[in-house]
């Protein structure tokens, strides 16, 4: 192989590993973006009531993740209910479970209050918003 050739083949092979991680560059923003993850493209909170269940269902002194809703509810005391968006607030994951009363974000690990809604680690900084909601008839209704 000449020398020309060589530079040659070096040129396309560099093109070659800058396209491959150009791409790999594009799936990590796409990891981060909120395309794609249950929450994209739906508000934050129910712009209409929605019934979630059994009001019993949530324990007193503990909370409820209704991840297909996209809500958390608290029950601070018997018959009193606090409801917050499931949202993510820093790049709208849905979380995905709650774990000694903090919702995690399965995306980047953000952790909220799940009876306050405050954010406990980042890289959120926003709290999760509050949502209405009540006991009715033994049911939950959110929104």
């Amino acid at each position: 192989m000449s020398a020309s050739q060589s530079a040659a083949r070096r040129t396309v092979l560099k093109g070659a590993a800058a396209l491959a991680g150009a791409a790999g560059a594009g799936l990590t923003l796409a990891a981060c973006s909120t395309e794609g993850n249950s929450g994209a493209g739906s508000p934050a909170v129910p712009a209409e009531p929605v019934e979630l269940g059994a009001a019993a269902e949530v324990p007193v002194g503990g909370a409820k993740l209704y991840r297909e809703r996209k809500l958390i509810v608290s029950c601070p005391a018997e018959g009193q209910y606090k409801a917050f968006s499931a949202q993510c607030t820093h790049a709208g994951c849905v979380l995905d479970k709650i774990d000694e009363g903090q919702g995690n974000c399965p995306c980047h690990g953000s952790r909220f209050d799940a009876a306050t809604g405050k954010v406990l680690r980042g890289p959120a900084t926003d709290p999760l918003p509050a949502v209405p909601v009540r006991a009715e008839g033994g049911k939950l209704i959110a929104g």
